[in-house]
Order: C-alpha cells, then structure tokens, then sequence
C-alpha cells in the first residue's frame, strides 16, 4: 500500500461525492505527473478505479432523490458507445506508433484538461443566471432523447480518449441543456458517469491497460471519500470548491503540457494558475456581492393580511 496514493484517492472520492467532478480530470494528471505512470496505463487505471468510486456515488445520490432517470439513461445511450469507440482509437493509434504517441497522448490530455478546467470555472462564475430557470426533471420528449444522445456520445469518446470530462463536461451539459437543479445535476451526473465508466473501464481493462496494484490503492482511499462528500452534498457550499478544482485543473494542465515538451518553465505552471485564481475570486465576491444587494422578489398576489403570521403581543 502506497499512503501517498490512499490519500490521493481519499481527497477526490470527498470531491467527486459532493460535486460529481474530480475522478478523471484530476487523478490521471497526478498518475503521471507524480507518481511516473505511463499515459495509457493511467487512463485505463482510472477509469477501472472510477466506474467503482461512481458506483458507490451513484447508488447514494439515487437513494437521495438527486437522479433524473431519463436524462441519465438517454446520455448513456449515446456515451457508452462514444467511449467504447474512443478507447478502441487510442489503442489502435498506440499500437500503430508505440512510444512516439506517448507525447501526442499527453498533449491531448493536456488540451482536455484545458476544456475542463474552463468548464468548471464557467459553471461556478457565470452561471447563476440559470438558477431562475432550473427545473427538478427534464420532460422527454423526442428532441430531448435526440439531444442527450448525441452529447453523450461526443463527450464519450472524449472521455475515452483521455478519461477526462465524465463529471465537468457532462455537469455543465446538465445546466446549459437540461438545465437541472444544482443537486440532480450532481446526482444525475454521477450515476450516468457510473455506467459509462464501466462501459469505458472494461474495454481498457479487454486491452490490458489496467494496474491493478495501483486500482486497489486509490480504491482504499476513494471508496469512504466518496461517501463523505455524497453526505456532505447539501451542507457545504460548493462555488469555493468549484473555483479551487477549476485552478487545479489548469495547473495540471500546464503541467501536463509541460510534460509532453511545451517550451515554458515553472513560473508558466504555478503563476498563470494563481493569476486564474485571483481574477476568479473577485468575480465570485463581485457576483455575490451584487446578489446581497438585489431586491427581494415581490410577493405572490395571494400573499393576504389574513396569512401572515399574528403579533405575540
């Protein structure tokens, strides 16, 4: 057992129970980053570790009520067999050319990073306009169906590719599309990232591109970290989070850049990611800051003398 690795495991189980990302998008950058593992290996290995951890995660958000069914099979439909054919590209393309694909692999995951890293940062900072327009469930109608099926195929095959965006890029298609409340966005998130993690995880797993040592040590500490943050969803706020997560992501994808032969030091790595940082906390205090002084909405027309509550005295 690895403790490093436990507690890797530990602090992106709590995340991903409480804001449905963090799997991929940061554990594939800290396999390779830190602790060496080839690309597809850590690819393969997290997408294994993550269809268990969102296993875990999507049966506690069910039972809570947070899934849109609907919404979550009909992604499915189109993500599963978008991560089948992603997995079998990137293996052909690995086979084809061997060690010399290792870099453009990086810099795909470098790029991917990039994409989540925005989408986070977009869905805590100018997204709040939405919240008028949220909805509990999603009626499926045809074009609905048509819709989540052809999202979740592109987003599939990215996630394939890479094992980046089964949480940020479909989360941010559950607010921009379907646009579900905060909480059934987490929890329809989760569950469908459950299947198409599995889907995903056992293709690479067909191809040999499973650690299983290295699976068993981020399981240890993702398992109970997940079922904390899924018992933590509705008591901590989560924009500070989402904010941090979207700075991290950066951070890792400088560095994964970096790592795949990008021309720039150490000060590109850490000082781009926390001028990302500054520029978004002052957004965040300005939006809420603006929200605070808003005038409160009117009451409803039936609001009467006759409802409101009697002096005591």
């Amino acid at each position: 057992m690895d403790p490093l690795i436990v507690l890797f495991g530990l602090g992106v189980g709590v995340l991903i129970g409480m804001t449905g990302i963090g799997g991929g998008s940061l554990m594939t950058p800290l396999l390779i980053l830190i602790f060496g593992t080839k690309p597809l290996v850590a690819i393969g290995t997290d997408l294994a570790y993550g269809a268990l951890t969102k296993t875990l995660g999507g049966w506690r958000h069910l039972r809570k009520g947070n899934v849109d069914m609907g919404v979550a099979l009909w992604l499915c439909a189109g993500s599963a067999p978008g991560a089948i054919g992603g997995v079998v590209a990137i293996e052909a393309i690995q086979r084809h050319y061997g060690d010399e694909f290792q870099d453009v692999l990086l810099l795909a995951l470098g790029i991917a990073l990039f994409l989540v890293g925005a989408a986070v940062l977009l869905r805590a900072l100018f997204l709040q306009s939405l919240i008028a327009k949220e909805r509990h469930t999603v009626p499926m109608t045809a074009r609905t169906k048509t819709i989540a099926v052809a999202l979740g195929f592109v987003l599939g095959a990215i996630l394939g590719l890479t094992s980046v965006g089964s949480g940020a890029l479909i989360g941010l298609a559950l607010i921009l599309v379907f646009r579900l409340t905060p909480q059934r966005v987490v929890g329809t998130d989760v569950f469908q990232a459950a299947i198409l993690l599995w889907v995903a995880g056992l293709t690479h797993l067909f191809f040999g591109n499973v650690d299983y040592g290295l699976m068993a040590n981020i399981l240890v500490g993702s398992l109970p970290g997940v079922w904390i943050g899924t018992h933590l969803v509705n008591r901590v706020p989560t924009a500070g989070l989402r904010i941090t997560l979207g700075v991290v992501l950066f951070a890792s994808a400088f560095g994964v850049m970096q790592k795949a032969g990008a021309d720039y030091g150490l000060g590109v790595v850490i000082g781009v990611p926390l001028a990302i940082a500054a520029a978004s906390w002052a957004i965040h205090r300005r939006t809420a800051k603006r929200r605070a002084q808003a005038p409160s909405p009117p009451l409803p027309a039936t609001f009467s003398a006759s409802t409101q509550p009697k002096n005591p005295s």
